[in-house]
């Protein structure tokens, strides 16, 4: 039996389609031969939220997931959300809550980028059947993005073995996975996100042998540890014992970037990074002609997080006006 929620997939967007066309039609008759009309300068940049900035307020029910594309919207104006599917699980094939949140976002004028997804097991698995099957467990996010009108999904290059092993295992579990995204129009993306993915010339190097259109990278400032020492006995994470430079790390992955993630910990009171040169590293985004979203990621401790998204977007807002 075909699964309900593709038929509906299916339908929506041959209605968006004809939708889309109507209205660049009507558009280009009532505007396209006016001399008066001017379009407004093209930013560099766009700017999105990534729903894991706000993770200490949904993980602890102070914020209903549902109410992301209104926050974003509402709280600080920016108009691009990044989902975290651990925040919609069980949720992935609900037409009617998946229908909602789709609502939402277009009450509030906002798009729907990506989900970040985890917890669906690892695409390096060594074993062929189960790593099939990890590829499998991934469709069904693949079916929610496009449902949502996503251009990605989120994935990690994870598994065991050597660095040799897991990368041949990784380009098979995604090269399989991207197959599958490729129907519905999607993308795939890898993000450094620990262990050999945050060693930038390793998941360079996964990106050229999987050598697919769909299939890129999320480069995000701030994972470049590719080896963390135990958490401490207070929970935290423990401190990182291999560092890939984060400058050069962008630099190997942004020639397969389809999104950028801003991480964000600290400021200083000009409203800078302190961990993080944005300009720096924004100049290597830009100079490789991305013109995309840029996803804020705050995960400070130091301000709430509502007061740490917004010094991340006001530090976005000055660069992009630079």
């Amino acid at each position: 039996m075909d699964n309900p929620l593709r038929l509906i997939m299916n339908t929506l967007s041959r209605r968006s389609f004809l939708q889309t066309s109507t209205t660049a039609a009507l558009g280009l008759g009532l505007f396209g031969t006016s001399a008066c009309t001017k379009a407004p300068p093209a930013l560099p940049f766009e700017i999105s939220l990534a729903q894991w900035s706000l993770h200490r307020a949904f993980r602890s029910g102070k914020l209903d997931a549902m109410d992301f594309p209104a926050i974003t919207a509402k709280e600080f104006g920016i108009y691009g959300v990044e989902y975290v599917n651990q925040f919609y699980k069980g949720k992935a094939q609900d037409t009617k809550y998946m229908g909602e949140l789709k609502t939402r976002c277009a009450d509030n004028g906002v798009k729907s980028l990506l989900i970040m997804v985890d917890g669906e097991g690892n695409l390096g698995e060594p074993d062929k059947a189960k790593r099939v099957q990890v590829v499998e467990n991934h469709h069904k996010w693949v079916e929610a993005a496009h449902f949502l009108g996503c251009h990605s999904i989120r994935v990690n290059a994870g598994g065991p073995g050597t660095r040799e092993e897991l990368a041949t295992n990784v380009v098979d579990g995604l090269g399989r996975l991207s197959d599958f995204a490729a129907e519905a129009g999607l993308n795939v993306i890898v993000e450094n996100h620990g262990g050999f993915s945050s060693d930038g010339a390793w998941l360079a190097g996964v990106m050229a042998q999987v050598n697919k259109p769909n299939c890129g990278t999320l480069p995000d400032f701030g994972n470049f540890c590719i080896e963390r020492d135990k958490r401490k006995p207070d929970g935290s994470r423990g401190d990182c014992l291999e560092e890939y430079d984060r400058y050069q790390g962008v630099t190997d992955l942004m020639p397969y970037a389809k999104a950028v993630s801003a991480k964000s910990h600290d400021f200083d009171a000009e409203g800078n990074e302190i961990h993080t040169d944005f300009y720096k590293v924004m100049d290597i985004v830009l100079g490789f002609g991305y013109s995309g979203y840029v996803g804020i990621e705050y995960e400070g401790s130091i301000d709430d997080e509502y007061t740490g998204i917004r010094k991340t977007r006001d530090l976005l807002l000055k660069i992009q006006n630079s």
